[in-house]
């Protein structure tokens, strides 16, 4: 999808708030209400200052099919993040949100057209210029974590990691070396690492664009389909061992980048445990508990302004 979208003017008639301008108070149709307080997961103004420009266009916007959305995308960004770093049912949405059913429609139309992943490159390609960087990384590092499932993962979908002792799914990250997500992919528990590296590699190369090179791993990521794997797309791989003499928790070098991420994501609640019907669900979460992390990231590193936090509409239930 083009970054580039030339829009025309907003006719006088059409009804804007002037605390949002999101694509939806611009060129949709907002639910009436009265506004109410704020969460502490919400995005700071700083914060959707970073985001605003990252969100993709909607379909409904680009003239390819659905209606224009009815709800304040602002809003319903802060819903599925408040969802996610809390960790609720979605039933349990809070009243001063859309309607639980509105915020997963938006999560699952996000899932659909992949838009939190386009929302997160795009983020990350920012961060990475700011720091200097090349947008796109030449090296990177690949980890797994385990967590357990919750009863409403079907068996067809979950597994017992016997190393970890975790009865649920695994999610595999790869990252840049300054920690920030490039893949995940979900499998179940019982897959090994070795196994599941070569699909999130291709996942990651065949995008566009991409100019990997090195991969640094653990002594778990050898075997013939891997190597095989790397070598189809020209990324080498250089294993990162333990010393015979260390013993319990020891820092490694470079290893350490991608495990210091999978503990930031852990610390959005809805991935403390898997309780997504479907594992490309989970997957979305954990996309969008690394958006949460890097918006702020980003917001911290950006010039100071004066802050200034709407609230959002508190509608009646029907």
């Amino acid at each position: 999808m083009s970054d580039e979208l030339t829009i025309p003017a907003v006719p006088a008639s059409t009804t804007v708030t002037p605390e949002c301008d999101c694509y939806v108070h611009r060129f949709g149709s907002i639910a009436p209400g009265q506004r109410a307080g704020c969460c502490p997961s919400d995005m700071t103004d700083a914060e959707w200052a970073e985001v605003r420009s990252a969100v993709p266009v909607p379909a409904w916007l680009l003239k390819q099919g659905g209606r224009p959305e009815a709800y304040c995308h602002r809003e319903m960004l802060d819903a599925v993040r408040y969802l996610v770093d809390n960790g609720m049912k979605w039933m349990a949405m809070p009243v001063d949100f859309p309607y639980w059913r509105a915020v997963y429609d938006f999560f699952r139309r996000w899932r659909t057209y992949d838009y939190v992943r386009e929302l997160y490159e795009r983020l990350r390609r920012s961060a990475r210029e700011r720091s200097g960087r090349n947008a796109e990384p030449s090296a990177g590092v690949i980890d797994s974590q385990s967590v357990d499932a919750s009863e409403t993962v079907g068996e067809d979908s979950r597994g017992y990691d016997g190393g970890k002792s975790r009865d649920g799914r695994k999610r595999h990250i790869l990252t840049d070396t300054e920690g920030l997500l490039l893949e995940v992919t979900v499998t179940t528990a019982d897959v090994h690492d070795s196994k599941a590296a070569p699909a999130l590699l291709e996942t990651f190369m065949d995008q566009p664009g991409r100019l990997l090179q090195l991969v640094w791993v653990d002594s778990a990521y050898q075997g013939p389909a891997l190597a095989k794997a790397f070598a189809r797309h020209g990324v080498r791989t250089e294993v990162v061992r333990r010393s015979d003499g260390q013993r319990g928790f020891v820092v490694l070098a470079r290893r350490w980048v991608v495990e210091r991420t999978l503990s930031w994501l852990s610390r959005s609640r809805r991935l403390n445990r898997d309780h997504e019907r479907r594992p490309d669900h989970h997957a979305q979460m954990v996309w969008w508990a690394a958006v949460i992390r890097l918006s702020r990231r980003l917001a911290a590193d950006a010039p100071r302004r004066p802050e200034k936090r709407p609230g959002r509409l508190l509608r009646a239930r029907a």
